[in-house]
């Protein structure tokens, strides 16, 4: 018998009292991950193909929420690139980041300009990778700290460099004017590419196109960046968690707490990843950031703003009059499904509230008219779908039922009015504070929160009179009224 309550039986009253393995795929967080995230106090964020799409530059708004979070939260901020602090655009530079980990850890300053580490190659060494280069037909480039020049301008060198720097100019002899930190090489070799023994001893390359290579210090990397930040603040790396996407974020991984990939990232750096999040696109860091709880979860309350909710609209027509009710199929999807479907086909025409409870709901559905019956248009019972937007607040719209998931065709309505219980005192028992001040003004039946599926609400002041002129009607042996309450049919405007 579908009953308001979790087992077979009477309804609780409405005074009851409120009572390191890795995983990387997708949209499975381990526990001990989430734990590890505990010990977080800072988060470093490559910016291309991370924090936004390289060949458009797009960037969700969500990276907004994340920054603004983690800064009211007190968790620090920083980027980790293989940009010059130069090629930081202002869009990331308008989240005001904590620090700046650039041009693969060889120059790291803080927001206030202020340089934290840096590490220049020798003009020696610069020299002789020129002279390399240069015999071996390679394009180059060179980058200083706040600026950076190319050896020529070609196709080839245009096409990798111009989506990060577009305005570079040519000047081969820029390392006569400036520290160098970083060069890159311009060729079509791939992957393949070496460099001589001399200079493999002191420089590494990093590849990130097919027509270019980073070439940093071989001692060089995100990872020693990023360890110059921890030391200044006095930091431990398992404070740090990281997202990056590439190759350059490889030694980066293996140094901090928690490394999260991209949804589209390398598949080396995916194998070294504890997460591998959604894409850019899709959100990917605000995702992965409230699966660990080190932000808060966006929630809309429908109900507390009917106006502007979305959902097809049900109108109950009774022999007392119409019942209009907002459904929310984002939130219950398959409830609200089941209920359309049901309306549609006639199910619930001439089916009566068999139980109605004053001063706590009515309740119907059920074509048997004795609360034994019922049949979902599934053939068989289907699961709750609990969510955290929607309550059982007065005028709510909710699955009765005989259990966890043995979810029919009966429902109930919402009638309460009155609650012994302050907002405050619904705030500290769990109830979002938007949801407590409407169950301490409106009334409703918090008790009954995650054990019944909420999936609409009544949508205006003529549906709540009849509403409380149905629960007033004369009641005999289990809550049965003595005249029947008729649903004449239900009708839905999608």
């Amino acid at each position: 018998m579908p009953y308001l309550s979790t087992a077979c039986g009477s309804l609780p009253s409405p005074k009851s009292k409120l009572k390191d393995d890795k995983k990387k795929i997708e949209g499975f967080m381990d526990a001990k991950l989430k734990y590890r995230a505990k010990k977080i106090k800072m988060v470093f964020f490559d910016i291309d193909d991370t924090l936004r799409v390289k060949d458009t530059g797009f960037i969700p708004e969500s990276i907004k929420t994340v920054f603004q979070q983690l800064r009211r939260k007190g968790i620090l901020t920083g980027i980790a690139s293989g940009r010059g602090i130069f090629g930081v655009v202002p869009e990331i530079r308008a989240l005001k980041p904590d620090f700046y980990v650039t041009l693969n850890g060889s120059y790291v300053e803080d927001s206030k300009g202020r340089v934290i580490a840096q590490k220049v190659i020798p003009r020696q060494r610069v020299e002789a990778f020129i002279a390399w280069a240069e015999a071996a037909g390679i394009g180059f480039g060179l980058v200083g700290s706040h600026a950076a020049a190319l050896s020529a301008r070609t196709p080839l060198i245009s096409d990798a460099i111009d989506v990060v720097y577009p305005d570079l100019t040519v000047n081969p002899d820029f390392y006569a004017e400036q520290d160098i930190y970083q060069m890159w090489t311009f060729e079509q070799v791939g992957d393949s590419l070496q460099l001589p023994e001399e200079l493999a001893d002191h420089l590494r390359l990093v590849r990130w196109h097919p027509h270019s290579s980073d070439v940093v210090p071989i001692e060089g990397s995100k990872a020693s960046g990023v360890a110059n930040v921890v030391e200044h603040l006095g930091l431990k790396p398992e404070n740090v968690l990281v997202f990056g996407d590439g190759l350059n974020d490889l030694e980066l991984f293996d140094y901090v707490g928690i490394g999260i990939a991209m949804g589209i990232s390398h598949e080396k750096l995916q194998k070294k990843a504890d997460y591998i999040t959604k894409t850019v696109e899709e959100d990917g860091i605000l995702a992965a950031l409230e699966e660990l709880g080190m932000v808060e979860k966006e929630v809309n309350y429908p109900q507390a703003n009917l106006a502007a909710a979305e959902g097809p609209l049900a109108t109950i027509k009774t022999n007392h009059g119409d019942l209009k009710i907002r459904l929310f199929p984002e939130q219950a999807p398959k409830t609200v499904a089941n209920f359309i479907a049901l309306a549609k086909d006639g199910y619930y025409d001439g089916v009566i509230f068999h139980r109605i409870i004053k001063d706590f709901m009515i309740q119907g559905g059920d074509p048997t008219g004795t609360g034994m019956g019922g049949q979902s248009i599934y053939g068989e019972k289907f699961e709750d779908e609990f969510s955290p937007e929607l309550y059982n607040i007065r005028g709510a719209l909710s699955m009765a039922n005989a259990g966890p998931n043995t979810n029919g065709s009966q429902f109930f309505i919402v009638q309460n009015s009155k609650l012994p219980y302050s907002a405050k005192e619904l705030s500290r028992g769990g109830w979002p504070e938007p949801i407590a001040e409407i169950y301490a003004n409106q009334g409703g039946t918090p008790h009954l929160d995650r054990r019944h599926t909420v999936f609409g609400q009544l949508a205006d002041e003529a549906s709540y009179e009849i509403l409380d002129q149905i629960a007033a009607v004369e009641t005999g042996s289990m809550d049965k009224p003595v005249d029947d309450v008729v649903i004449e049919t239900i009708e839905v405007a999608d």
